[in-house]
């Protein structure tokens, strides 16, 4: 049986960092879902559609031999209840800094405490992207500022068309 992670998150926009987690992760897992969040709730600047898409353009850029294992989808519902109806049992997490942390240890709480067959493993982020963050990206390039050491390509293209 292989071993399924979930990497749940709303990638808006997707960055290297999360892309040094995806690479990662598949020394963990047999197969990666990366777990879009359609949360209508947030206001995200790049729609549902356009953040799938760009994810898959962005992960083309990892080893061929790693490209199999990965699936990208959009979940609108409960993050447990979306890793149950996938047969899987782990959802990973990258992490930054110790604020990332709290928040994601109150998270992992949560979620054991409606599902304890459910583990979260957390990855820390590689030393040359632990100070990128989407939500960085979108104020950076909304200033006019350089995003291009932070996001692949296809990222960067997108974004300056809007």
């Amino acid at each position: 049986m292989s071993k399924i992670g979930i990497y749940p998150g709303s990638f808006d926009p997707i960055t290297y960092g999360h892309l040094d987690i995806i690479q990662r992760s598949l020394s963990v897992v047999d197969e990666l879902i990366i777990a879009v969040s359609n949360n209508k709730s947030k206001n995200h600047l790049i729609t549902i559609d356009d953040r799938l898409n760009l994810i898959n353009q962005s992960i083309l850029s990892l080893p061929e031999k790693d490209l199999s294992k990965i699936k990208v989808e959009k979940f609108d519902n409960l993050l447990v209840h979306y890793v149950k109806s996938k047969n899987a049992s782990l959802i990973i997490r990258g992490l930054r800094a110790v604020s990332d942390f709290e928040y994601e240890f109150l998270m992992t709480g949560m979620n054991r405490s409606i599902d304890k067959d459910i583990e979260t493993i957390f990855l820390m982020s590689s030393e040359k992207y632990h100070f990128i963050s989407s939500r960085f990206i979108k104020e950076i390039h909304k200033l006019g500022g350089d995003i291009s050491k932070s996001v692949p390509k296809p990222v960067l293209d997108f974004l300056s068309k809007i």
